[in-house]
């Protein structure tokens, strides 16, 4: 076990999701552990926790770098999992604006990673590009084909691993990202960048959003979220991207500090600029599943 045992919770079995929401409404997510041979539990789970670490079958202690990147996430973490391939772009100032990108291409030469998810994400970014194409937004056009280049969201990769254990890797998108700009390019800027991850934006109403919105294509009006006052905790934030000025920032900064909660990261860009960090804009999960509990190890019957 992780830490002491404060409670023992019985439950019955057709109340295993409301139990799962109990435990996602508490806003923690470090680590979770389950413990069954039923498949259909074990997919239930995984599919709808939000924890940063999963084990099936498997005590939750122990991670290994390399193996089971560590780091929770709301209440239990912000920034990117320890010995995870995102954290050591947390700690530079600036980097190539492909470099997590090229970070992947060994192992995905090696192991083709699950695309599946990523495909069904990028359809509102696809539909934002053509609107873009078509509407004389010649940049944004680049800008959505650079970013869906660049961003890692929905792809899921197998680790290495001992044998018995199967160690998976998957970057998701942010829920709600907080788009705050004076300017409609910057509007927009923020707008692609939020879409090829997978996240909604979160708009305040403003002379230069509503009308903007209405302009969009209903594909992309569905993942933004129109609201009079961001500030207000019951409107859901995850993120934030801001186009500004310092002292504009600074007050942001202190605003979103005041809310109740997850610690919300704010990333400040100047106007105009375009390389936004995908990276701030999602979430890692590792699940680790122990494979020898179900029976057996049948990857060893492929040793020859």
């Amino acid at each position: 076990m992780f830490g002491p045992v404060l409670h023992v919770v019985r439950y019955k079995r057709k109340e295993l999701g409301l139990l799962i929401d109990q435990i996602n409404a508490s806003g923690y997510g470090l680590t979770l552990g389950v413990h069954t041979r039923i498949d259909e539990t074990i997919a239930k789970v995984i599919d709808n926790v939000n924890a940063g670490n999963v084990y099936v079958n498997r005590n939750i202690v122990g991670a290994v770098v390399g193996v089971q990147p560590f780091g929770g996430e709301g209440l239990s973490g912000t920034g990117p999992k320890a010995g995870g391939p995102l954290y050591l772009y947390r700690l530079l100032s600036t980097r190539p604006l492909d470099a997590i990108e090229k970070s992947f291409v060994r192992g995905d030469a090696l192991v083709a990673p699950d695309t599946r998810l990523r495909e069904v994400m990028s359809k509102p970014l696809q539909a934002l590009k053509a609107w873009a194409a078509s509407s004389q937004h010649a940049e944004l056009d680049v800008l959505c084909g650079q970013y869906a280049e660049q961003s890692q969201s929905g792809i899921t990769r197998q680790l290495a691993g001992p044998t018995g254990e199967r160690n998976s890797y998957a970057i998701l998108p942010r829920e709600h990202v907080l788009c705050l700009a004076d300017d409609e390019n910057d509007l927009l800027t923020q707008l692609a960048a939020v879409l090829a991850v997978g996240s909604s934006a979160v708009w305040p109403e403003t002379d230069i959003s509503k009308p903007l919105f209405a302009r969009l294509p209903k594909e992309v009006q569905a993942r933004i979220k129109l609201v009079p006052d961001w500030a207000k905790d019951e409107v859901a934030i995850d993120a934030v991207l801001h186009h500004g000025d310092s002292d504009q920032l600074r007050a942001i900064c202190q605003q979103i500090a005041q809310r109740s909660g997850a610690i919300v990261g704010v990333n400040g860009l100047s106007h105009g600029e375009t390389n936004v960090p995908l990276e701030r804009l999602v979430i890692e999960r590792a699940l680790s599943v122990n494979t020898a509990a179900a029976g057996g190890n049948a990857s060893l019957m492929t040793i020859g």
